[in-house]
């Protein structure tokens, strides 16, 4: 299904209804990226010659960690089949600086988006790579010169081919005969633990160094494809097992019938209409006036984002792409920094501002409980692979949300990420005896979970360290 198709589907509501299943709470920031999704479509539907005026309202979340931020984006590229990449902001050095440049954000996303198009190819193709590595694979153990005469043992192919012997006039149909008895044998699986020798193509090119303070992956990317090319194709021989080797060969038929050049297109195009890059930590170059130390390149940083989140045409190895109409969302908890610090041509550039809320007790109550990915669903889930069912008590779970709330109260705010190390310690000790109680029933109470945490809460010093 395509992009814009699965966005014809989805309005506002069913979007904010399908973030509703995965995250807890962030009604706002719920909205705002389903509006944001749906202009999308809506773009689609104006006139050709209003459309390409018709900028993304790119947004900005503003909140502590572990609320939610980078689950609400995954989640919507997810739905809109969208390409998305995540990065962080933190990453990126202003030109002139060893670091990333930012328009390497762009060929990354580049990079996924043909992989994604490349991978919805293959699995239209693959029924008929299958039909030619199958052939080939009957090539290899009936090569057409080799038909059973008189002085030949037939019992070569196993007993249950039984080859009649035949004159000279009938060794066409005797070699189709014996062909369909091989793939029969080979649908039945018989024929999966024979080593045949196969041609595949060597994967391998010219290792090439690049030494380069400036656009590094690039360049050397760019160079070992240069090299790819000038040089011919190999191929080598490897033994192996028919049913690896029918894997093999469906996968290097798959790639000759995937038209890379059709691929390339579509995902140019794919990241140019509807991709989405996820801005991290958009906080941590806020700063302004900083001129010395490790933090000398903020506000550059800053100004080379400008062009791309404004619109700017990047070049990468699968052609130019322009980012005019990129959905970039930002995020950052801004607990030093506050958004009026970033330099005021970005702020302009990111017009929809969202603040997410701190997660309460009954937040952390339902992130434990209610989401398909439940906290709790994914421990029942892991511990049931040992044969032990985990039993968490109502009042337990109350008990947890308590205790991981009153540890983000006293100490550094980390939101629901709390209650991964929480679990953790807590179900330490069961975690590692799970082998030996197979075939049980584990009840967590409330009295358990003071029991195994209270210590730990109780001693201020040791509880930074721990949790």
């Amino acid at each position: 299904m395509s992009t814009l198709a699965e966005m014809d589907r989805l309005t506002p509501e069913e979007i904010v209804a399908e973030l509703d299943r995965f995250i807890v709470g962030q009604r706002k920031a719920k909205r705002a990226v389903a509006i944001a999704l749906r202009n999308r479509w809506r773009r689609q539907q104006v006139p050709p010659e209003l459309r390409d005026e018709i900028a993304p309202k790119n947004i900005i979340m503003i909140g502590p960690t572990g609320v939610g931020k980078t689950e609400i984006a995954r989640r919507l590229a997810r739905m809109a089949q969208s390409p998305f990449l995540k990065i962080e902001a933190s990453k990126f050095t202003e030109v002139g600086y060893v670091g990333r440049d930012v328009e390497s954000m762009v060929r990354d996303l580049t990079e996924l988006a043909v992989n994604m198009v490349k991978a919805e190819e293959r699995v239209k193709v693959e029924e008929q790579a299958g039909r030619i590595a199958e052939e080939r694979i009957l090539d290899i153990l009936l090569p057409a010169r080799i038909v059973p005469s008189e002085q030949e043992d037939a019992a070569h192919w196993e007993g249950s081919l039984e080859v009649v012997r035949q004159g000279a006039a009938d060794k066409d149909a005797q070699q189709s005969a014996t062909r369909e008895k091989l793939r029969r044998l080979l649908h039945e699986g018989r024929l999966s633990d024979r080593f045949v020798d196969v041609e595949v193509q060597d994967s391998g090119r010219p290792l090439v160094e690049v030494f380069s303070s400036f656009g590094l992956e690039e360049m050397d990317v760019s160079l070992k494809d240069m090299f790819g090319h000038m040089f011919p194709k190999k191929t080598k021989r490897r033994k192996v097992r028919v049913g690896e080797a029918l894997a093999l060969l469906a996968q290097e038929e798959a790639q000759r019938l995937i038209d890379m050049d059709q691929v390339i297109e579509t995902a140019v195009h794919r990241v140019e209409q509807s991709g989405i890059i996820f801005l991290d930590e958009i906080d941590k170059i806020a700063g302004r006036g900083e001129t010395h130390g490790p933090d000398v390149s903020r506000e550059g940083v800053q100004r080379d984002l400008l062009p791309l989140v404004e619109g700017s045409t990047v070049t990468t190895k699968y052609g130019m792409v322009k980012t005019d109409h990129i959905l970039f969302i930002a995020s950052g908890a801004f607990h030093v920094s506050k958004p009026s610090d970033l330099v005021p041509e970005l702020q302009g550039r990111f017009p929809i501002r969202v603040e997410l809320d701190s997660l309460s007790k009954e937040d952390f109550v339902q992130i434990l409980t209610q989401p398909e990915n439940a906290l709790i669903v994914q421990y029942k889930a892991l511990l049931a692979t040992e044969g032990v069912e985990l039993n968490v008590t109502e009042d337990a779970i109350a008990t947890i949300a308590e205790i991981a709330f009153e540890v983000n109260e006293r100490m550094e705010n980390i939101g629901a990420r709390r209650l991964y190390t929480v679990m953790e310690r807590l179900l330490e000790e069961i975690s590692f005896e799970a082998p030996k109680l197979a075939r049980t029933t584990v009840t967590i109470t409330s009295e358990e979970v003071r029991k195994t945490l209270n210590d730990i809460i109780a001693d201020v010093d040791l509880s930074r360290y721990i949790l």
